[in-house]
């Protein structure tokens, strides 16, 4: 005896998946976020307290962030979504993580200056706060931009990010340097600071000081070999392709994938989610032969587009009965529209079935002449999933246009404010975006060529630009903000020598932990989070090293001021009319 299962699909299974993927997943992507960043922050700083103490930081203002979504959402002020909260969770104590990492380092550099722990942390925090302030005001700006979205989940995040990020910014500037004020140098334990009778703090050894050595004396060449890097794997963006069916990213053993899987073979794949047509009338339809004859002539063109498998229900003289059932299901109460439905032959969420159903609609008032009918009489509308994903296509595509062009600006205006130059503002945000196209070629080229990906989801491009670009601008701030200070003191050649050598583990360092945190997406059971997760992490990476550590400097000191001043040694101070600006 054989035996018998059942499984729940269609847009309604579809929904009912969604919600209870993202159900399971918190817990787990909050542990696993906890766990990551405790690990790593124990490898950098070897000091239990300097581990502990950012991940509190971070628990307290997201039980803050918590409560003041949820009372938004429960008084109606705005819509949450669950997918929102998963990345704004990891967003969070990413982002706070970073700004520890930004004001402990300089703490400590200022407790070998000082006995006192408060003068220390005044000190440290007067040179940190503007790049805080900036980056996080910087985040802050990129997330108000999904305002101008028309597409509602990109709407609905919002709300939710900007809240999140005023939350993060006042706890990066108020929080964070209370509490390692309060606690001082015993944060540091076992490697705890003590004042040094001379202190070094400008002597510049390691990695990063050999990096900026290179960098330096051969900026044309380093930033060549970094621009062939990087523009090649953006040119395979031109061959990316993407995907609106939701059912992609689900797990394979997911009720309402698998009930697909079975329709698929058995039944055409439209049946999943059939096309309802509306032929709407300005009058009362006149149910009678002629207007029976018109409607079936149109059902027939219709069926003889390549795509369609069937339309339902059958058009015939029988209907004008008016006790037909099929007749008043058809017909609306009012009796100014009847109502069909199209079985596509393919997948009603893939992008051939999309494009049928906009051809379509281009050519209703033809359609309508071809019939019989008045085009200023009648009219037809397209309704269902793949009409609703017609839509969501267009949407993406005008708010793919309008968030990357705002985005793009706001953040070259923040940067012209900041950096106090134009020329040095459009550098940074050039790169920028160079690093987001590499990052979207080699997800692309990882996941197409390696693991025989043949689409993406339609809201990775956007997600991972928002986020990344954002996010980006922390380390560009950081890395500026410390040349400029070295360029009151030294030559504009030395001052960016100077500037990756004292950032280059902190950025490095901070760029590993938002890159580790983001990557723990990637464990979740929803494709496009998976994918959001690795492009997220691979980007930050390739932001941290590439771009901020080695690509940015190289331009930056090849496009910099020539002249006398940028022939000063090692040590040489510049006079106060001589400070050196880009």
């Amino acid at each position: 005896m054989g035996t018998v299962g059942l499984e729940i699909t269609g847009p309604a299974g579809i929904s009912s998946d969604t919600i209870m993927l993202f159900k399971k997943a918190d817990f787990v992507l909050m542990l696993a976020t906890v766990v990551l960043i405790l690990v790593i922050l124990v490898i950098i700083y070897r000091s239990p307290l300097l581990a502990l103490l950012p991940l509190v930081i971070a628990g307290m203002v997201y039980q803050v962030v918590d409560r003041i979504l949820g009372l938004a959402g429960k008084m109606g002020w705005f819509f949450v979504e669950k997918q929102s909260l998963s990345i704004m969770m990891i967003l969070l104590f990413a982002v706070l993580t970073d700004y520890c990492l930004f004001i402990v380092t300089r703490y400590r550099s200022e407790l070998k200056k000082t006995d006192s722990k408060y003068d220390a942390m005044s000190t440290a925090f007067s040179k940190v706060a503007e790049p805080i302030l900036f980056s996080g005001g910087t985040v802050f700006i990129a997330m108000l931009t999904l305002f101008a979205a028309i597409f509602k989940p990109y709407h609905h995040f919002a709300p939710v990010f900007s809240i999140a990020m005023i939350i993060i910014l006042l706890g990066g500037l108020t929080l964070i340097p209370a509490v390692f004020a309060l606690v001082g140098r015993k944060a540091f334990w076992p490697l705890i600071p003590k004042r040094a009778m001379t202190h070094s703090e400008r002597t510049q050894k390691g990695f990063w000081a050999k990096v900026s050595a290179f960098i330096t004396k051969k900026p044309a060449l380093t930033a060549t070999i970094l621009l062939m890097v990087l523009i090649i794997p953006s040119l395979s963006t031109l061959s990316m392709k993407y995907s609106f069916n939701l059912m992609k990213s689900f797990p394979s053993d997911i009720s309402s994938r698998q009930g697909f899987e079975l329709l698929q073979q058995r039944f055409p794949q439209g049946q999943l989610a059939p096309v309802t047509i509306l032929l709407k009338s300005e009058k009362e339809i006149v149910w009678d032969a002629a207007f029976i004859d018109k409607a079936n002539l149109l059902v027939n063109t219709m069926k003889e587009r390549n795509g369609i498998s069937g339309i339902t229900p059958e058009i015939n003289q029988d209907l004008l009965s008016s006790n037909n059932p099929t007749a008043q299901a058809m017909l609306s109460k009012q009796k100014h529209t009847i109502k069909l439905q199209i079985t596509l032959k393919q997948n009603p969420y893939d992008q051939e079935a999309l494009d049928l159903i906009n051809q379509m609609r281009v050519d209703s008032e033809q359609l309508l002449r071809d019939s019989g009918f008045d085009p200023a009489q009648f009219s037809l509308h397209y309704a269902g999933q793949t009409a609703d994903q017609l839509d969501v296509r267009s949407m993406n595509k005008r708010d793919t246009l309008v968030l990357f062009s705002l985005i793009t600006l706001f953040i070259t205006l923040m940067l012209i404010w900041q950096a106090r130059s134009i020329r040095l503002a459009l550098t940074m945000i050039a790169t920028m975006l160079l690093s987001y196209a590499a990052t979207m070629g080699l997800v692309w080229g990882v996941f197409h060529y390696g693991f025989g990906y043949d689409a993406f989801s339609y809201r990775l491009p956007v997600y991972t630009f928002v986020f990344l670009i954002a996010l980006g601008v922390d380390y560009n701030i950081v890395l500026v903000s410390r040349i400029k200070e070295e360029a009151q003191n030294y030559a504009w050649k030395e001052a960016v020598g100077r500037g990756v050598a004292l950032t280059g583990g902190v950025i490095s360092s901070a760029g590993i932990v938002l890159a580790a945190t983001f990557s723990v997406l990637m464990t979740q059971p929803l494709q496009e989070l998976m994918l959001f997760g690795f492009a997220m992490a691979a980007g930050i990476l390739i932001d941290t090293f590439l771009v901020r550590g080695m690509l940015l400097p190289a331009l930056m000191t090849y496009l910099g001021p020539k002249g006398p001043d940028t022939k000063l040694k090692q040590g040489a101070k510049l006079q106060p009319n001589k400070v050196v600006k880009l």
